[in-house]
């Protein structure tokens, strides 16, 4: 059991409240499209990469309990980024809904939000971005980004699979799932996830 708080009850919030979740590997264009998205429906973008590192940065109760895993590259645990993530969404931005990026990473996660958002938790629309395996290795081989080279592309590809293939299922299960190609122009696939949570897609 993940202690946490709870997050506001349904009748506390817009019953047009947009709650979105991105699923995608690294190289998918997760982080564009999330960025986009944000701006086309006018909610924040919560990115718990972005949180850790600026809870790190300015030396919050956070950002010291996290950083140990941080410095070890090892997962923050699951009630610390819960803890964030519940925190987080109940600011004033997130009035209108919130785009999570980067969470829930793990079937505890996942297990751990639904439990804590209660009968909301099956209004919120799962985004997983599919590119396929060679272009991603093509993508992540060409960033060059500093947190690319800290393991093998392959690897952190497996890696991803082996932790989101629970998570996708546990989703797909509930009917919340939407699979959209990623291996398109940039704008059409932000057409169509606007269409999906606008429910128009």
């Amino acid at each position: 059991m993940v202690d946490a708080r709870p997050l506001p009850a349904p009748d506390s919030v817009p019953q047009r409240r947009l709650r979105v979740i991105f699923l995608g590997p690294a190289g998918a264009g997760k982080g564009t499209q999330a960025a986009r998205l944000s701006e086309l429906l006018g909610v924040p973008r919560i990115s718990t990469g972005d949180m850790l590192r600026e809870a790190l940065r300015q030396g919050t109760p956070l950002g010291k309990a996290a950083e140990p895993y941080l410095e070890k590259g090892t997962l923050v645990p699951d009630h610390l980024l819960v803890n964030m993530i519940t925190d987080r969404v109940k600011d004033p931005d997130c009035a209108r809904g919130y785009i999570l990026d980067g969470f829930p990473r793990t079937l505890p996660q996942a297990e751990a939000l639904e439990e804590l958002a209660g009968p909301v938790a099956r209004e919120f629309v799962v985004l997983n971005l599919e590119v396929p395996r060679d272009e991603l290795l093509r993508r992540l081989s060409g960033r060059g980004r500093e947190d690319d080279k800290d393991l093998p592309v392959e690897k952190r590809l497996q890696e991803y699979e082996d932790r989101t293939t629970p998570l996708v299922e546990f989703y797909k299960h509930r009917g919340m799932l939407r699979r959209v190609n990623g291996f398109r122009p940039m704008d059409e696939v932000s057409a169509e996830l606007k269409a999906i949570v606008e429910g128009r897609g």
